[in-house]
């Protein structure tokens, strides 16, 4: 699966299936599998301590999970750039923006091709008005911190392949840094409101 011999990281919807499927695809070698809604740092610590038993053969840690905490990560850094001998690691993950840039650099990204279908959402983003806009806010603001980051790639889906919108460069960037902040655990309500904003300044240029 990964060129990569340290493993790498598997971006796929379908954690818990991929997992046992690598599982099985390695057999008799021995699997480890950690998989979580969320990846805290005491997870890291569970997967360091299993890292450094030692292995005759080949063994595979699984580290999968909806989200991936920054303490989390920061903490696997270390051993993942120099795993120990006969260990090899495969992160799972449902979005590549789940991981820092840094962990990333150390293991090869595989994303699986079925892009995600996601049901229309109850917005329209090019005839967003204030009333609409809160209401959608007020519905979503209590969204856990992966429920936040797949909404607000589900807003744009439903911007591009739902109402074929023409984004500027500032609702592309809007997106882009939603992720970025909801990945440093900004909240949810503000960062919501931050990118349904771009999409009232260009209905109000329109009119």
């Amino acid at each position: 699966m990964f060129s990569n011999e340290r493993g790498g990281i598997l971006i796929t919807e379908r954690i818990e299936e991929r997992s046992r499927e690598i599982e099985e695809s390695l057999l008799p070698l021995r699997c480890v599998s950690f998989l979580r809604d969320d990846f805290k740092i005491e997870d890291a610590k569970e997967v360091i301590a299993e890292a450094y038993k030692s292995a005759e053969n080949t063994k595979t840690l699984i580290l999968g999970a909806k989200s991936f905490t920054v303490p989390a990560q920061n903490a696997l850094l270390k051993i993942l750039e120099e795993p120990p001998r006969n260990i090899v690691f495969i992160l799972i993950a449902p979005n590549k923006s789940t991981f820092l840039p840094t962990v990333r650099s150390r293991l090869n990204v595989t994303q699986e091709k079925n892009p995600p279908r996601y049901e229309p959402l109850p917005i329209e983003l090019g005839k967003l008005d204030l009333a609409g806009m809160f209401a959608f806010v007020k519905e979503h603001e209590r969204l856990k911190k992966h429920e936040a980051k797949a909404l607000i790639e589900q807003l744009s889906y439903q911007a591009v392949q739902v109402e074929h919108l023409a984004l500027t460069s500032a609702q592309l960037e809007g997106f882009e840094k939603a992720l970025r902040l909801l990945e440093l655990n900004a909240r949810f309500q503000s960062v919501l409101v931050m990118v349904l904003m771009n999409f009232m300044k260009e209905v109000k240029r329109a009119r």
